[in-house]
């Protein structure tokens, strides 16, 4: 082999073993929890943007979710291999061995938890570690003992909304506590159509899901629209509370009250298709939030 083949040959596994390092951080995930984190604490901060404060925020916020996905990647290893959304994951394949996932993901969560620690305050620093143990220690195993783990889950998954109000304020508040609810409540329809798409696979992986057991479709439905209507009350409270303008209360209403519409269909008649509609609301929800956020604060 030429010494340019061999130098591309190690180029391509040097990008491969990156690639896989960066998969066990779920960015996708950690992305999502970093948008939610900034769009809370400029709903927080009242219009007063310390930047240290914000981007330490973000960049911890996403390290601690980054660790958190990495030590997820290690526990769920032996169900990711049974499923075929997962079952090429970097440690399900013993591409990244479980020991070396499970030291990047602590030095990960770690230097998360530093940074915040540095940028923000104790009390959303405490949020931080209590999220990455909640999600690993409680959520993860819950998955394959009770069919009521997304509500469990979801509370790890809202702690970054309350950990953004708190960077901004120290305390806990009723902001802190509104954003919290918004953001758990935007999680169940999410999941839940989810695990109605995938219901096969998560089955086929041990895991207990509301849509394997019987009327689990009526009550994954159901609980879905609950939700979204609840979600269109919770929004509508930090212009209550004063934390949000005109503009957000407008905006919010019409973001949320379009998530109720795939989450009525879906209700009527639990198929596939509405579920795949159901989830892509969930999806688009997400960016709009935030924009919408932003946009208020600008105006205001």
């Amino acid at each position: 082999m030429r010494p340019s083949e061999i130098a591309l040959s190690t180029d391509a596994t040097e990008a491969a073993r990156l690639a896989d390092f960066r998969e066990l951080l779920k960015p996708g995930i950690a992305a999502f929890v970093v948008v939610m984190a900034a769009a809370s604490y400029l709903l927080g901060a009242d219009g007063a943007v310390d930047w240290t404060s914000l981007i330490g925020l973000m960049i911890g916020t996403g390290l601690t979710a980054g660790g958190a996905g990495a030590l997820n990647h290690v526990a769920e290893r032996d169900f990711d291999r049974r499923m075929a959304r997962t079952r090429y994951r970097p440690v399900a394949t013993g591409r990244v061995s479980p020991t070396a996932a499970t030291l990047y993901g602590l030095a990960a969560a770690a230097s998360g938890a530093v940074i915040l620690a540095l940028t923000t305050n104790p009390l959303t620093t405490g949020l931080s570690i209590a999220t990455v143990a909640l999600y690993v220690v409680v959520y993860t195993p819950l998955k394959r003992r009770t069919v009521h783990n997304t509500l469990v889950g979801a509370i790890p998954g809202a702690l970054p909304a309350l950990g953004g109000v708190t960077a901004a304020t120290g305390v806990l508040d009723a902001t802190g506590l509104t954003l919290f609810a918004v953001l758990y409540l935007w999680q169940l329809p999410h999941f839940y159509a989810l695990a109605w798409m995938l219901r096969d696979e998560y089955e086929a992986g041990g895991f207990q899901m509301l849509p394997s057991k019987p009327r689990g479709a009526r009550s994954i439905a159901r609980l879905s629209l609950i939700a979204t209507m609840l979600l269109l009350v919770a929004a509508m409270l930090p212009g209550a509370l004063g934390a949000a303008g005109m503009v957000y209360l407008i905006g919010a209403a019409i973001l949320c009250l379009g998530f109720t519409i795939p989450a009525f269909s879906f209700n009527a008649a639990p198929t596939d298709d509405r579920a795949r509609r159901l989830f892509l609301a969930s999806v688009i929800w997400v960016p709009g939030y935030f924009a919408l956020v932003v946009l208020d604060v600008l105006l205001r």
